[in-house]
């Protein structure tokens, strides 16, 4: 039997992220090689001449799982049924601006676009927020959709996550598929902490953990956490451009994992509704390791954490409480 499509939201879907998202969606490498796809893309009035041209090309492109493409700048239209949603639509950061004004219009976007998914989205749609302050955002949309499970609204670290398996897999020349259980804790921010005290490298003498093959603290406690926490910045620097394909990449990962489950003894990131877990403030969306079953993420618990983490997961989650009551300030 041929498996009922599945209708996936992406916002923003005529800029840098959306145009290298859709074809990944719509190729199977979110949901799987066997998963039919309707795809609704959600853009502004002024993206819409852009947003039609994607459709054009997706419908050029002839995805055998492609069922369908919504594009609209109408809410209603592309929030209604879905089941799962991509939001990479936010407002950025411009020269000269202060957070509270990048706060206040991302608190006015994510409070409407929660309003649409409340009221049409399937029941049970798992939700993705990639536009930044991403955790602050997925925030606001939890507060405004409360009938969407608070386990079901998430934000995307698994770019940083995926940097930091990168960084290793440099470091030591092995294929970044050897690499697992990297953490990001806390903020999609430069406050952010990459922590490699659980990672492994998978080796001809079976798992060996990352601090024992890389030999060298200095770089691990120094240079490799900021070359993670800046590496948006970087690329900006280089491409003239924000992270576009690794984003969307990034995101794709992120569904698919939680939706299909990750690898036994494999935990990835994800910024989630904390429950107190690591004495991480709850009421805060934050990034932990997870594993992912049957649909459902839990977090990773007992990992032992040492002083140094937890001051760099104190100081993240602190500035997630700025940002939160910032947030909140700019609602009332």
């Amino acid at each position: 039997m041929a498996k009922e499509p599945v209708r996936v939201l992406v916002t923003g879907a005529a800029g840098q992220i959306g145009y290298a998202l859709v074809p990944m969606i719509a190729r199977g490498i979110m949901l799987g090689a066997d998963q039919p796809v309707i795809l609704h893309m959600l853009d502004i009035p002024f993206a819409a001449e852009a947003l039609n041209g994607v459709k054009m090309e997706l419908i050029d492109a002839a995805f055998p799982l492609l069922k369908g493409v919504v594009a609209t700048t109408d809410a209603v239209e592309g929030c209604t049924g879905v089941n799962v949603a991509v939001m990479v639509g936010g407002f950025p950061r411009k020269e000269g601006m202060e957070r509270k004004d990048v706060m206040s219009k991302n608190v006015s976007i994510y409070k409407s676009q929660a309003a649409a998914l409340e009221k049409h989205a399937a029941p049970n749609c798992k939700v993705l927020v990639v536009a930044n302050p991403a955790n602050t955002n997925a925030l606001i949309l939890k507060e405004f959709a409360p009938s969407i499970p608070e386990k079901n609204i998430t934000c995307l670290t698994r770019l940083d996550h995926n940097r930091a398996l990168g960084q290793i897999s440099e470091r030591l020349s092995v294929p970044v598929s050897d690499v697992k259980n990297v953490i990001i804790w806390g903020n999609h921010s430069s406050t952010q902490y990459p922590d490699v005290n659980h990672a492994k490298v998978q080796t001809s003498f079976g798992e060996k953990p990352v601090r024992e093959l890389v030999k060298n603290d200095e770089w691990l406690n120094g240079e490799f956490i900021t070359t993670v926490q800046q590496r948006g910045a970087a690329i900006i620097k280089a491409r003239k451009l924000s992270s576009a394909l690794s984003a969307a990449s990034s995101a794709c990962d992120h569904i698919r994992d939680w939706v299909l489950g990750t690898p036994e003894g494999t935990f990835v990131s994800m910024g989630v509704y904390s429950d107190g877990s690591y004495n991480v403030p709850s009421g805060l969306i934050y990034s932990f390791p997870v594993t992912c079953r049957n649909g459902e993420w839990d977090i990773v618990q007992g990992l032992p954490i040492d002083e140094v983490s937890r001051k760099k997961m104190d100081l993240t989650a602190e500035e997630l409480k700025e940002e939160k009551d910032l947030a909140y300030s700019c609602l009332s």
